[in-house]
């Protein structure tokens, strides 16, 4: 089963016990109501009744909620004609007050869930902004993308990943800034606009590099906050010349890219390390670009480190070459499924970093 078709089960699933646990004021109004009506005036379940309404305010609309209210109100009066001695005003007092506050919380809680909706709708418009989808063709390369957030309602994160078909070939960019929030999401942003212009532009990937160590930089200073001297952000270039056969990479401090050839797995470490973006003036700006060869069938993965640090509940990181190495030829779609599928696996469910991952395979001719 495909990721999305995971994901569609898994909605429907929750939407079906949502829309039960919706009705569980009702039952809960009438289980009290029954035994009220069966059980001696001594146990007094009747002042229960109150409780009804309170949980109808986190889950219904103000005007249900006051419904509801009501009709707890008119099972209390119905209880005082069989049994007088109820306390019956203290009882339905305490009703129509839990009820109006009750119908507040629901009307404050709606007013919350439209603001987060409205937040939503920008983030969502952000995320699409600062990562939009990828073509899935250029060229003769195939390509599929991965994102997932640490935290559901933050939607967007420092992760970042382009692809671009260029005068050059075809031009990959992954990539992650150090921190979190709405810095992390800016300086990501930055370096993004900026490599949309450079990889068209330069011929080099050096050049590329320069100016995206350019934007952070920029960015940087316009921007200043006390994560300031720590913000820097780790990338990896990679670039397919027109006809394919090899792959170049230009690794700044960024976790190695995983190459399938006929089943064999290698780590593509680089021969010189290049320092992260806006690092450059504490360590030097030199720039060692690689060559691997990259034949019609073979298949590239870029991640960033949430991946490969991944924890299971032992505190074990996740095996990712042991993992590529059991994974058998297909399409980048089906590897990235899997390896989402098999990181939530290992991870008991949750997530401790933003997630991104470039699944690039050289098509068959």
């Amino acid at each position: 089963m495909t990721m999305s078709g995971r994901l569609r089960r898994r909605r429907q699933s929750y939407r079906g016990r949502w829309e039960a646990a919706q009705l569980s004021p009702v039952i809960l109004t009438l289980f009290i109501a029954v035994l009220a009506f069966s059980t001696p005036r001594q146990i007094a379940v009747s002042r229960l009744l109150p409780a009804a309404p309170a949980l109808a305010a986190a889950m219904w609309a103000v005007l249900p909620t006051l419904l509801l209210g009501t009709f707890c109100l008119l099972i209390m009066i119905s209880l005082s004609f069989f049994y007088t001695d109820l306390g019956t005003q203290y009882t339905s007092a305490a009703i129509v007050a839990v009820t109006l506050a009750a119908a507040y919380g629901s009307h404050a809680r709606l007013q919350r869930e439209e603001i987060l909706l409205q937040v939503r709708l920008v983030a969502d418009a952000a995320q699409k902004v600062l990562l939009r989808p990828l073509p899935r063709h250029i060229e003769n390369v195939e390509i599929e993308s991965l994102y997932l957030a640490a935290q559901v309602q933050a939607r967007i994160g420092g992760d970042f990943y382009e692809a671009a078909g260029t005068p050059f070939g075809v031009r990959l960019l992954i990539g992650d800034v150090r921190g979190k929030g709405l810095s992390a999401v800016g300086a990501a942003s930055a370096v993004i606009s900026c490599f949309r212009e450079a990889a068209y532009e330069e011929p080099d990937l050096r050049g590329i590099v320069h100016r995206l160590e350019t934007s952070i930089a920029r960015h940087s200073a316009a921007f200043p906050g006390p994560d300031l001297p720590e913000r820097f952000a780790t990338a990896l270039i990679a670039e397919i010349p027109h006809g394919g056969g090899l792959v170049r990479l230009l690794n700044c401090g960024h976790p190695p890219p995983l190459l399938a050839h006929h089943g064999n797995i290698r780590v593509l470490d680089p021969t010189i390390p290049s320092p992260p973006l806006n690092l450059s003036a504490l360590i030097g700006d030199h720039y060692c670009v690689d060559t691997v060869p990259f034949a019609p069938g073979d298949q590239l993965l870029l991640y960033t480190d949430g991946v490969s640090e991944t924890r299971d509940r032992a505190g074990e990181f996740f095996p990712l070459p042991d993992w590529m190495r059991q994974q058998g030829p297909g399409p980048p779609r089906e590897l990235l499924d899997r390896l989402h599928s098999d990181l939530l696996h290992f991870s008991g469910g949750g997530l401790d970093d933003d997630i991104a991952a470039l699944s690039v395979r050289c098509r068959l001719t």
